[in-house]
């Protein structure tokens, strides 16, 4: 499983599900940085350790002849200093003060038997006590840094082929992470396919039946019954319109045209009439004549359907719907319960829904969002609780 697939992967997720996703990520980028960058310092504490160690020894065996020498001739009889010719060496008293020395820094670390500071290497060794009160004997030698070089060299080398190692192995728990998460959405589209599949042939029969019926023969009571057959009816064929452009809008061929939009919403909101008068809301239209759209009319159809459908469904009874439109915008305004601040930013997403009080699958304004992406039309909404929603699209 490539990394552009995982990425494919991750775009078909919720917005839940990728953040899920984006955390488990950084959190495994930050352990294999940590994990790098500690192996990192323990290999290069090991290398400096075997270069000093190295030099330790060669000090040591230089120091089996020059300090018998330095003991009888400078030492015990004062004579000059003797260089070695080796190392820089120096003697320092008690107070760790520099009483002779050839060396290039004076400033050692006494506590550390050998150690490398500002690019020089240092080995001390106590001597016995003698005439010069002298305590410590020092050996120097400048740092070459190849050991340096090398172990970053080296670092770098291992540190691919771990790093490789652990992307590997990233995205072998990646895969084992996204697993449920696709199997749970492929399970709930599968779902949707075979009820949208087992929906067609009712619906139309049931949409068809009530549309032949005569009305104007029928009592007032039959009359009332029919009409609300309608409404669950026509409730029921947007349900299906958008399980289908859910499902299939990928297979669906785009037939772009040059709608007037004026007449189209006009359209719609008879088609609503039936839903609205049955909740009692006020309808208040302002259209601009002669406003056209370059769009597929299915989809357009998705579009206003569903902000509609929500701006009735989520309204109070008795309340009322104000629809305006102009030559760039269309504005869907309701006095409706109104979305809460917290779950604005998600109400796009499929099967969110802003409100567990009204029924629904939580795919209308996820399909609007689509549908609006596409055509490059910006969304936004303005909702206050109790008070009411106002979705403005502009093209």
């Amino acid at each position: 499983m490539s990394v552009s697939s995982v990425t494919d992967i991750s775009t078909n997720l919720s917005a839940p599900e990728s953040k899920s996703l984006r955390a488990f990520l950084l959190l495994y980028t930050l352990m294999s940085l940590c994990i790098l960058f500690l192996l990192a310092m323990i290999y290069y504490a090991n290398k400096k350790e075997v270069m000093l160690s190295d030099h330790r020894l060669s000090m040591q065996l230089v120091n089996e002849n020059y300090y018998p020498h330095l003991k009888n001739v400078y030492l015990n009889n004062g004579d000059a200093f003797p260089k070695d010719i080796a190392y820089a060496t120096g003697i320092f008293d008690v107070d760790k003060n520099p009483i002779d020395s050839y060396m290039q820094d004076n400033s050692v670390d006494f506590d550390q038997v050998i150690s490398l500071s500002k690019g020089y290497i240092h080995f001390v060794l106590q001597i016995e006590k003698n005439n010069k009160g002298a305590k410590y004997l020092v050996y120097e030698t400048k740092d070459d840094a190849l050991w340096h070089s090398g172990a970053v060299q080296e670092i770098m080398g291992y540190g691919l082929i771990i790093l490789s190692v652990l992307i590997i192995v990233g995205i072998y728990l990646m895969r084992l992470f996204l697993r449920p998460m696709k199997d749970s959405i492929e399970l709930l589209d599968n779902f949707i396919k075979d009820t949208t599949h087992e929906l067609n042939t009712p619906v139309s029969v049931i949409v068809a039946n009530i549309e032949s019926i005569d009305k104007t023969k029928l009592g007032d009571k039959e009359a009332t019954k029919i009409k609300r057959m309608d409404i669950a009816a026509r409730t029921i064929s947007n349900i299906y319109n958008d399980l289908t452009y859910l499902v299939l809008h990928h297979n669906i061929a785009l037939e772009d045209e040059r709608i007037n939009l004026s007449c189209f919403i006009q359209e719609r909101l008879e088609y609503f009439k039936m839903a609205m008068e049955q909740k009692k809301l006020h309808l208040d239209r302002t259209l601009a004549d002669e406003v056209y759209l370059e769009i597929d009319s299915n989809r357009l159809g998705r579009l206003i359907d569903n902000i509609l459908s929500n701006a009735i469904k989520y309204n109070r009874v008795g309340g009322s719907i104000n629809v305006v439109l102009t030559d760039y915008s269309l504005k869907v305004s309701d006095t409706g319960i109104g979305i809460p601040k917290e779950k604005l930013s998600r109400i796009f997403e499929r099967y969110q829904r802003a409100n567990d009080t009204v029924g629904g699958f939580g795919i209308g304004l996820h399909i609007v969002a689509m549908i609006a992406h596409e055509y490059g039309i910006e969304i936004t909404v303005d909702s206050k609780v109790d008070k009411g929603t106002q979705i403005e699209l502009k093209w």
